[in-house]
């Protein structure tokens, strides 16, 4: 069965007893996530920053997004969410990081990548010599205006998150997305 709690009250059941950290980069979402993680009490013990990156440049210089990554794919990819997560978590030190990108509407969007599609990048920081680090990446496309799209984003990037830190439990993580 499903667990139906908020997301957010997860994740702060998950780790308010502050021996991890997250941070958050946002593109799509410009905030919400590290919102939403906010809105519940106790988000001091682990919520250590975020990072909202909406242009090329930012993602470049606040989280490393390469170059090459953005030209070859473009900011709403897998490989670009990937190291969003991943930048979010090296340069904020923490355990773990969750990153969006995506099309809110109501223009952007193209066949290929139509209004609605967003990226998740959730990324873990192990302990230094167990190899069992990660970055994981999940796409969906989301259903109504632009404000909708922004919150049901918000709302499945700390889903996804949360589902991550309940994998770890103590055993090796393989790359979800392939």
């Amino acid at each position: 069965m499903e667990d139906t709690t908020d997301p957010a009250a997860r994740l702060n059941a998950l780790l308010a007893d502050g021996d991890e950290t997250l941070a958050t980069a946002e593109s799509l979402t410009g905030g919400l996530v590290g919102s939403r993680v906010t809105d519940v009490p106790g988000a001091s013990a682990y919520f250590d920053r975020g990072f909202v990156t909406y242009t090329y440049d930012a993602k470049r210089e606040l989280l490393g997004v390469s170059r090459e990554s953005l030209d070859a794919h473009g900011a709403v990819s897998k490989p670009v969410v990937r190291e969003m997560a991943a930048g979010a978590r090296d340069r904020a030190d923490a355990d773990w990081a969750v990153a969006t990108t995506g099309i809110a509407g109501p223009t952007g969007g193209t066949d290929e990548k139509p209004v609605g599609l967003v990226w998740f990048g959730v990324a873990h920081a192990a302990p230094w010599g167990t190899e069992e680090s990660f970055v994981r990446a999940e796409r969906a496309v989301l259903d109504g205006d632009r404000d909708a799209v922004k919150r049901c984003a918000a709302e499945r990037a700390l889903d996804a998150l949360v589902r991550a830190i309940e994998d770890v439990g103590g055993e090796r993580v393989e790359d979800a997305d392939g």
